[in-house]
């Protein structure tokens, strides 16, 4: 366990071409890093993933769909970048904004003859609070006609009528499952399967399921304290049905591995767990943060991309295989090439001991 962490210690090198810009074609031919419990890595292919693992585990994906969240408008003469947050209901959304410091209580954004927004104040995490228009299908409807795809903001695009984007990313940047709207960021993992894939695993008796995380832009905030304690994690809304936790729990009593694909997965399964690790029913927000020290409950695998340096997910894959075993994985990754990011390569990490 550490003691005396500092934000330095989740630091790393990364040449910028290592930064993926479009994820692989077939998706599932990305490269797959195993990091074994104890024992050296494995250079693998995601295509691999039904000799990697056995009969009886489970796969646990996230089925969110991301919306197109970001919108430009204009208050005045001001141009406003918004990217939506959370939906509070009723037309309401928390949001953050470019040039937010200028917005006051009562302003007006217009993004569209058929599209505006009223501020209704700020919050204390930087964020806006916002006021639509129009809410549920006219909404959704308008959204579709004005947002953009919130690609994170290391991949760059040539701007179109709105920023970051293009045709091919309305398609890349959403994963095979994704059922229920409200992610502003996709759950990346997840976009390296394929139907041919999910078939091959179940030829070989893995099992999957989905539940829902609706992740949030906070996914993207750097971590500004020097002391990672002290970050406070943004609020994620997600559900666990009684169902699907009813099937993880049959699952690991008849001795089947639990496998989150994606740290987001992973999160919500973990804040539905009891101390015992038992799954149970979950509807709600979390900001659990994972830092090493933290003892799993809910999991035995991760899959998952390569993070960004010094970020909150960095800290969470430090936890599960340790820190010094990460920094050495990602050292591999860099020495080999794999392809870092949201539409990057993966690696499979075991957790030490399992979660039971």
């Amino acid at each position: 366990m550490i003691f005396h962490m500092q934000l330095g210690d989740f630091d790393f090198d990364l040449p910028r071409d290592l930064i993926a810009d479009r994820p692989a074609e077939p998706r599932d031919s990305a490269r797959l890093l195993v990091i074994p419990a104890a024992g050296g890595f494995a250079d693998r292919h995601i295509a691999d993933l039904p000799e990697l693992l056995q009969p009886g585990d489970l796969l646990v994906f996230n089925d969110t769909k991301v919306i197109p969240a970001r919108l430009v408008g204009r208050r005045g003469q001001a141009t406003i970048e918004i990217t939506l947050a959370l939906d509070l209901g009723g037309g309401a959304w928390r949001a953050y904004a470019k040039g937010a410091r200028r917005l006051r209580t009562g302003d007006r954004i217009e993004f569209a003859t058929d599209l505006a927004a009223e501020v209704l104040g700020k919050t204390q995490e930087g964020e806006v609070a916002l006021r639509f228009d129009r809410e549920g299908a006219a909404f959704r409807e308008a959204l579709g006609r004005h947002g953009a795809m919130p690609l994170p903001p290391y991949i760059k695009r040539p701007r179109r009528d709105y920023p970051g984007g293009d045709a091919r990313d309305d398609a890349d940047y959403q994963t095979m499952f994704a059922r229920e709207e409200g992610a502003v960021a996709a759950p990346t993992a997840g976009l390296h399967f394929t139907p041919a894939l999910l078939d091959r695993l179940a030829a070989r008796g893995v099992e999957w399921l989905t539940v829902t995380l609706h992740v949030g832009p906070g996914t993207f905030l750097p971590v500004k304290t020097d002391d990672p304690r002290e970050h406070r994690m943004h609020a994620e809304w997600g559900t666990v049905t009684a169902e699907k936790a009813a099937r993880i729990n049959a699952a690991r009593r008849r001795g089947g591995r639990i496998v989150a694909v994606g740290t987001t997965s992973l999160r919500l399964l973990e804040s539905a767990a009891a101390e015992t690790g038992e799954l149970r029913e979950f509807s709600g927000e979390t900001r659990l943060f994972i830092l090493p020290g933290y003892r799993f409950r809910a999991i035995d695998l991760l899959l998952t991309n390569f993070h960004l340096p010094r970020s909150t997910l960095v800290m969470l894959v430090a936890a599960l295989a340790g820190l010094d075993r990460i920094k050495a994985a990602y050292a591999h990754a860099v020495a080999e090439h794999y392809r870092f990011f949201s539409y990057g390569d993966a690696c499979l990490i075991e957790q030490p001991g399992g979660a039971r």
